[in-house]
């Protein structure tokens, strides 16, 4: 009995030195792999900026504000510098270092320009490079513009309808930033289109110039300069610019309809928006479109000024090289009794050569005496506009 509980402990403590040989191995094995992933070396570049935010304290208006950002790759692989896109014209980069050795740095210039800047300001420009960890990396130059005379806005700006008559203010402030008191003088404004006036609202030291616009316009857009001089030797001229855009009271979106040839494989519904700019409601009626199988519906989007024209032309729908379609609705407009938005659709190719002896289409028209609706496109910029 006794030989028997021995063998049976020799063996339980030969089977746990085992086991515990095992787990040891085990854990040093997994222990290896965990060293061997860790020390394993990163051959990517990698950017590092000593800073990417500069601020330029207070300058005034007109300074060049430079400064150099330096970075350093910190990587196991040549950094490439690809691009530096400034986010503005105001802001331009210089030569930058386009690859830097690991371990080594590099510069990369910017310049900012604050001639038409004022109060408080941020510019920015995008860093592309080879870095897999941020490819890009945004650079900011900020600070604050000082300007003797601070003027708010530059420019008077004026959006009319062609059948308003009212006359438009608009108010631009002019502040002293000196410590001596100002004194303005000298106003000129050669347009009749506009009358300036000037009003005093702290002696010397604040003012507001009242600019308003004189219908009426003869043409889409009215621009004129105005100046005013001043007593300090700083900024002795103030320049203010004005600007009119004449919008045409009943506007027409798209000017015509085009389809592509027929027959239609499936059913088309192209829109056609109205929308008027005028001092009075618009009211439409009769809407209606001249080819068989077609159909019009109106929707009033805003109620008497705008207006959403939808046109049906079914699946099979075939327009003649000589047959003339077109979209039309009255309005109670005086000078745009009946608008008329044409169809036209594409023809085949021997089609298309005979229709090349005729005139071609009209354009898209306010019938009846009234004159041609112009399709809505982008406001021009103004003259002297500044950069954003």
């Amino acid at each position: 009995m006794k030989i028997k509980f021995v063998t049976l402990m020799t063996t339980a403590w030969a089977l746990g030195s085992l086991a515990s040989a095992s787990a040891q191995t085990k854990a040093a094995s997994t222990a290896s792999a965990t060293a061997t992933v860790t020390a394993a070396p990163t051959s990517a570049p990698k950017i590092e900026f000593e800073t990417n935010v500069y601020n330029f304290g207070k300058v005034s208006a007109g300074e060049l504000v430079r400064h150099d950002f330096i970075f350093t790759n910190t990587g196991k692989a040549t950094l490439e510098i690809t691009a530096v896109r400034p986010g503005c014209g105001c802001t331009t980069a210089g030569e930058w270092d386009k690859r830097v050795e690991p371990g080594k740095t590099g510069v990369i210039p910017l310049q900012f320009n604050s001639a038409n800047f004022g109060g408080i300001v941020t510019k920015s420009a995008t860093v592309t490079c080879n870095d897999p960890g941020q490819s890009n990396v945004v650079l900011q130059i900020s600070g604050t513009v000082w300007k003797p005379i601070e003027v708010t806005p530059t420019m008077a700006t004026f959006n009319v309808a062609s059948d308003s008559q009212t006359n438009e203010t608009r108010v631009v402030r002019i502040v002293n930033n000196l410590e001596e008191p100002l004194t303005l003088s000298d106003l000129q404004c050669s347009n009749r289109s506009f009358q300036v006036e000037l009003k005093t609202v702290q002696p010397g030291k604040e003012f507001a110039l009242h600019v308003t616009a004189v219908p009426p316009f003869t043409t889409p857009t009215v621009y004129a300069p105005i100046t005013l001089k001043t007593s300090s030797a700083k900024m002795p001229t103030i320049n203010v610019s004005a600007y009119v855009t004449v919008q045409q009271a009943v506007m027409v979106t798209p000017q015509q309809i085009n389809l592509p040839q027929g027959p239609l494989a499936s059913a088309m519904s192209p829109s056609i928006l109205i929308r008027t700019s005028g001092t009075n409601t618009l009211k439409l009626s009769d809407a209606a479109v001249n080819v068989a199988g077609a159909e019009v519906r109106v929707q009033e989007t805003q109620p008497g000024r705008m207006f959403n024209l939808t046109v049906n032309f079914p699946a099979g729908f075939h327009l003649k090289p000589e047959e003339k379609a077109e979209v039309t609705v009255k309005s109670d407009h005086p000078q745009f009794p009946l608008i008329a938005v044409p169809v036209f659709q594409t023809q085949p190719a021997a089609a298309a050569a005979a229709l090349r002896t005729f005139p071609p289409p009209p354009a898209a028209a306010a019938q009846s005496g009234s004159s041609p609706l112009r399709v809505v496109s982008p406001q021009p910029t103004p003259p002297g506009t500044p950069q954003k």
